[in-house]
């Protein structure tokens, strides 16, 4: 006999517990032929007013993450090449100094300058500070800002001078996590294409979504923290066979208030009201469709569109939102009598005339 999809009611804010209840009973009894998959349909909530993490790298990085994607706590996501000795000689100076990058307002343009500790930074310097051509950048003003634009990195790093035998000086910046003290310090000799410092990871600090952007003179990864919400707070989706054992055996369960029913009858849920929520659990595939992103919007708010693909795929609904810059759009869709805003692309709706 088929399973069919029925949704139990429960106590709001009790919905993992009551899944986890029926998945301990359903252990305990055996009663797998009668009671099958439960799903708590759940969407991905992006907190995107500011990043929670910004890592600026090299052009020359390699990055591990790919723009859109989910990242966890802790997992490797960049990470800068190996530096090598251009040339044999000695290392004649190491010197603690402050790396500085000011970029244009446009992003055209950057300049990075390298400050001897020693020299001391001028205090109120930061990260996203704008700054003036002429402002000093040290103590002794002896290093001054040549460009209008604002700070886009900051960071202590290890000034290696290397002498070659000829009497001619190669210079290496190595940021102090990679450094090794003895690996490199004054009077030791190195060979050409010697490692001097190793490749440089870069590990996620936070959990989130990734946003990747490249500029003429670096790359950019932004991490927007992300927190998952119910669609469908009090309702848990069981596959059941909706016969008296299976009944009672649901309805027993703590906080479980009954079933989404009709005239006293437990109502199966549609097909076709119960597909997106199978492929939002990653119970069912679909087939992503893609089109060719418009500069124009094409919509505005209050326009019936259709859905034409993703996990509501084929369903109706009304624009709410508009975001023009991420050309995303937040769509109402009336599933089980109840409005769910849902955030899509434009290139996942058409409008409906």
């Amino acid at each position: 006999m088929k399973k069919n999809w029925y949704i139990v009611l429960t106590m709001s804010g009790y919905e993992e517990r009551v899944k986890e209840n029926i998945e301990k009973k359903i252990e305990a009894t055996g009663i797998k032929n009668l009671v099958g998959r439960i799903v708590i349909p759940e969407e991905v909530v992006l907190d995107a007013t500011s990043p929670s993490e910004r890592l600026i790298l090299s052009p020359k990085a390699k990055l591990h993450v790919n723009n859109g994607k989910d990242v966890n706590k802790g997992d490797l996501i960049a990470e800068e090449p190996p530096i090598y000795a251009r040339r044999s000689g000695v290392v004649v100076d190491v010197k603690n100094v402050r790396k500085i990058v000011v970029e244009t307002i446009d992003r055209k343009y950057t300049k990075t300058y390298y400050i001897p500790e020693s020299a001391g930074i001028e205090p109120g310097l930061r990260v996203g500070a704008k700054v003036k051509q002429g402002l000093p950048l040290s103590k002794n003003e002896e290093y001054i800002c040549e460009l209008d634009g604002k700070i886009v990195e900051i960071e202590r790093m290890k000034k290696v001078v290397v002498q070659t035998p000829d009497g001619e000086q190669d210079v290496y910046y190595i940021p102090l996590d990679v450094f090794d003290r003895d690996r490199i310090k004054k009077g030791k000799e190195v060979k050409q294409g010697e490692m001097l410092a190793e490749a440089r990871k870069f590990f996620a600090r936070i959990s989130g979504r990734v946003e990747v952007v490249d500029y003429l003179t670096r790359k950019e990864i932004r991490i927007y923290k992300t927190k998952r919400r119910k669609l469908f707070p009090g309702y848990v989706f069981v596959e059941m066979i909706m016969n008296d054992e299976a009944y009672n055996f649901v309805r027993s369960v703590p906080y479980v208030m009954g079933f989404v029913s009709s005239g006293g009858q437990p109502v199966p849920v549609k097909d076709r009201e119960m597909r997106p929520i199978l492929r939002l659990a990653g119970l069912e595939e679909y087939e992503e469709k893609k089109k060719p992103v418009k500069v124009e919007i094409g919509f505005k708010v209050g326009d019936m569109v259709k859905i034409i693909s993703g996990p509501f795929e084929d369903f109706a609904g009304v624009i709410k939102e508009i975001d023009p810059e991420r050309q995303e759009l937040k769509v109402n869709v009336t599933i089980f009598g109840r409005e769910t805003p849902v955030v899509l692309h434009v290139s996942e709706v058409e409008k409906i005339e």
